[in-house]
Parts: C-alpha cells; sequence; structure tokens
C-alpha cells in the first residue's frame, strides 16, 4: 500500500466550539506517529475528531477505503460491576495473545478490577495493538506507568510489531499506523518514527 491509512486535510475540531487546529497530516502504514505539544492545545480533541469522537468544524479526514480505527482513551473504562479477567477483556476486544509480554500474561489471568491502574492501562493498550485495527490511537498511554512499564510499553510500540502476520482464520492484512499523544517528549523522541508537535 502507498497511500496514507489517514489523511487530514486543514482540519478544525472541538465540541461546538473549535479546540485545535487548523492540522494537516498523513498516517502511513507501518509508521508510530507522535503527536506531542503543550496541555490545552487539543492532541486528545484530535484523536477525538479521528473516532467520531468530537466535531469536524472545517477541514476534511481521508480515512483508507475500509478503515478500522482503535481508539484507546487516557483513562480507561474499568466498570466495577464487570468482574472479568484480563484474558476475557482480550478476548472481548478480539485481540490476540500471541506474544503476550510475560508481564501482561501474568497479570491477564486476574481480574481487572484488582488491578493497578498502570496494569490496566497496559493491557488496554495491549488489546488494541493486538486486534484487527489498521489505525491505532492512544491517548497518554503512559499514564499510571511507572518507569518499568514505561520501557515495556515503549517496545510494545516498536514498528516492528505493526506487521500482521497471517493466521489459519485471516490472511495477510497491510502494515497499520499508530498515532501517539502524550506530554511526555522524550517517551515519544525513543519511540515514534516521527512527532509532530502541535502549536
Amino acid at each position: 500500500m502507498s497511500g496514507p491509512l489517514l489523511r487530514i486535510e486543514g482540519l478544525v475540531a472541538g465540541y461546538g466550539r473549535p479546540v485545535v487546529g487548523p492540522v494537516s497530516l498523513d498516517i502511513f502504514p507501518g509508521e508510530v506517529v507522535g503527536l506531542w505539544g503543550a496541555n490545552g492545545c487539543g492532541k486528545s480533541t484530535l484523536l477525538n475528531v479521528i473516532a467520531d469522537r468530537a466535531d469536524l468544524l472545517a477541514g476534511r479526514i481521508l480515512r483508507m477505503p475500509g478503515l478500522v480505527i482503535a481508539y484507546q482513551a487516557q483513562q480507561p473504562i474499568r466498570l466495577p460491576s464487570m468482574p472479568v479477567t484480563g484474558r476475557e477483556l482480550l478476548r472481548f476486544a478480539g485481540a490476540s495473545r500471541q506474544d503476550l509480554p510475560a508481564a501482561l500474561e501474568a497479570v491477564s489471568r486476574r481480574r481487572i478490577d484488582r488491578l493497578s491502574g498502570g496494569q490496566y492501562q497496559l493491557l488496554c493498550v495491549w488489546a488494541a495493538l493486538a486486534g484487527r485495527a489498521d489505525l491505532i490511537l492512544l491517548d497518554e498511554p503512559t499514564n499510571n506507568l511507572d518507569p518499568e512499564r514505561e520501557a515495556l510499553l515503549a517496545k510494545m510500540l516498536t514498528p516492528s510489531r505493526l506487521a500482521r502476520r497471517e493466521t489459519s482464520i485471516a490472511p495477510p492484512l497491510p502494515d497499520r499506523g499508530i498515532l501517539v499523544v502524550s506530554h511526555e517528549r522524550r517517551f515519544l523522541e525513543e519511540t515514534c518514527s516521527r512527532m509532530i508537535e502541535l502549536a
């Protein structure tokens, strides 16, 4: 595939009024793109409008035909009334446990209402990465992570993990892309293929 998974042209977005823009960018298969900027500059709003959770006020968003998007919010929802295990969560999300890091394998056997914030955050990121989405949107994925778990997250985001494998139930699919929002510039510089700064 030579074209972008996603193209944004002159985008202005918000919630009834402009919060971010104008912004233009492309995301190509195989890329991990970091989006950085000061608090309040509209990074999360940009992800939200891509995921149809905010208003597109101007400009346009062009998606590859059939594009499937996975969106991981800053604070993943965890309902105490749903005492499921991490494995059940991954299965519900359609996420493969193949290559699941050892640290998450142990976590996945526990109920999600008994996990720490960092453990649950990583499990939810894996659910997005190991699913069938073509484009994964991660909003502040380093939230609640100590240095050890942040290092594990960085390994999970390496571009080599983007290529999908052929399985008995699905044909090979194109490489995927990831758009990561973070206020931690150092993390993005060490992890991403390229960075975009929102003013």
